[in-house]
């Protein structure tokens, strides 16, 4: 059954690689490495069951072509030439042909270990190639790059760990049989590595694949374990166990899905039964984000209008008074100016915007926010760099709105640098199926953000300032959803903080 699903996985990666408008080096190799997979499982699979040399043979061609199509994946993956020339993969090309003519020549049977021949030779080239991965994280790789080979090195060598009764089967010991489902999960994690370029959007993905292993893993154990206190007979297969949890898990979502309409139609008044914990905070985000919309410009009239009329009885109090009471009608006016600033910052998050998007180059934008920073003396301890990728796509955007934002991140950035300090601004390409985006990363080396605040730093009122109203943030948050892109922040105390901003190109 694993190997059945192995084979089902390879195929479905393959073709969703193939069906992509885009399709470059890395995406052609990694597909034809998931076929190779695919008539090896198959192979298998098939002949378990009717036992006939045929499928022996598919099996065999699939794990030999394995080898050559794994060279050439990693050449583009690491994008290096020096350790996977073309004459690399031709060589390994070659000693795969060789090795499959020798299982069709009529000697096949008299040729001793002909059989382990492929998977020893397979090993080896995945051996080197995991080498060469472990030596470019340490030595070649840039910061963002590195990272990502991380997880595909880490991935590997879960699944070589895994894979290890298998190994052992293989020179006569008999233990579970893992490894199929082990090469499953790594073609998985590597297929969001490749299709998903954007580190923070990674990270994402591949904690929430996380979560559904370890649901998978915990289904199992509860069936395995509730399978052996009450069943009389022999116990299933771990293998088969995990496999239909692992279908359980993933139809759950879908299967709630189709009962919520049902429910929906024939009990419209009814509560929402179908939602979690979480699923019910965020419904009261999202109910406490329509009820600000609702009652901010009301309210603010209604501050606004007292507001006034103090600052103006006390500016006018402020000619006739003697020095003493001077001073506290100074505090008066002052106080309530920051009270009318945190009012119009309120009604700023409240208020839905109205874009007026134009077609601008994103370093002008960058640029000109930089010069206000400048021209306002608000740098004066911190170094500012900048870091542009050449030719960028023009972004249909409006100007003024995304200047707010790198001006409110940068000047809580140089808040979080009071002894001075390093503001970068770093911008790439992102190209996607969907297509190509434009990233900002706004870097410090302040103070950093502490991981229990992180997590709610873009919450409307969460501030920790002690004069801070606590939407500065938040706005910026809401203007780049608006805009159709993704804003995510990175924190080391003592270190830095990065705010990551993704904005579709051309809109």
């Amino acid at each position: 059954m694993e190997t059945f699903t192995l084979a089902v996985i390879s195929l479905t990666i393959a073709v969703s690689l193939w069906v992509r408008k885009k399709k470059t080096p890395l995406y052609v190799w990694f597909s034809a490495l998931c076929i190779a997979l695919f008539l090896m499982a198959l192979g298998s699979f098939f002949s378990d069951l009717f036992a006939r040399r045929f499928w022996l043979v598919v099996h065999y061609f699939g794990a030999l072509a394995i080898a050559p199509f794994v060279v050439a994946f990693s050449r583009y993956f690491l994008d290096s030439r020096a350790y996977f020339p073309k004459s690399t993969i031709v060589a390994a090309s070659a000693i795969s042909a060789v090795i499959g003519l020798a299982f069709l020549t009529p000697f096949a049977p008299e040729i001793p270990h002909l059989s382990k021949i492929p998977y020893l030779y397979t090993a080896i080239i995945l051996a080197y190639c995991g080498g060469t991965l472990y030596y470019s994280i340490r030595h070649k790789l840039p910061v963002e790059d590195r990272r990502r080979t991380s997880y595909v090195l880490l991935a590997s060598l879960i699944a070589a760990l895994v894979s290890a009764p298998d190994i052992l089967d293989f020179f006569g010991y008999a233990g579970p049989h893992l490894t199929a489902m082990a090469v499953s999960a790594l073609l998985y994690l590597v297929f969001l590595v490749i299709t998903h370029t954007e580190l923070p959007e990674l990270n994402g993905l591949l904690i929430r694949a996380l979560v559904t292993f370890l649901l998978v893993l915990f289904a199992a154990a509860i069936f395995l374990l509730t399978v052996g206190l009450f069943w009389k007979g022999p116990m299933p297969p771990h293998n088969t166990a995990l496999v239909a949890s692992l279908l359980i898990i993933i139809a759950m979502d879908p299967f709630k899905l189709v009962l919520k309409k049902i429910f929906d139609y024939f009990f419209p008044e009814s509560p929402e039964v179908f939602a979690t914990l979480y699923g019910f905070e965020k419904e009261v985000e999202r109910e406490k984000s329509t009820l600000l919309e609702e009652m901010a410009t009301g309210l603010a009239h209604e501050i606004r209008n007292p507001l006034g009329s103090i600052k103006g009885a006390a500016q006018y109090l402020s000619g006739e008074v003697n020095t003493d009471n001077q001073k506290l009608l100074n505090v008066i006016i002052e106080e309530v100016d920051r009270l009318n600033s945190a009012v119009s910052r309120f009604l700023d998050y409240a208020k839905p915007y109205s874009l007026h998007l134009k077609s601008q180059d994103i370093h002008a934008v960058i640029e000109k926010a930089i010069s206000i920073i400048r021209a306002n003396n608000l740098s004066e301890q911190v170094r500012i760099e900048t870091e542009f990728f050449p030719n960028l796509p023009a972004v249909q955007i409006d100007a003024e709105l995304i200047i707010q934002v790198i001006l409110n991140i940068s000047l809580n950035a140089i808040d979080a640098m009071p002894e001075g300090g390093t503001l970068h601004f770093r911008t790439t390409r992102i190209d996607r199926d969907e297509g190509a985006a434009i990233a900002l990363a706004i870097r410090d080396t302040g103070v950093g953000i502490r991981r229990a605040d992180l997590r709610n730093i873009f919450k409307p009122f969460f501030t920790t300032k002690e004069r801070g109203v606590g939407l500065g943030l938040a706005i910026c948050q809401r203007i780049i959803r608006q805009h159709g892109g993704i804003l995510r922040a990175k924190s080391v105390v003592g270190k830095g903080t990065v705010f990551y901003i993704r904005l579709p190109a051309g809109g």
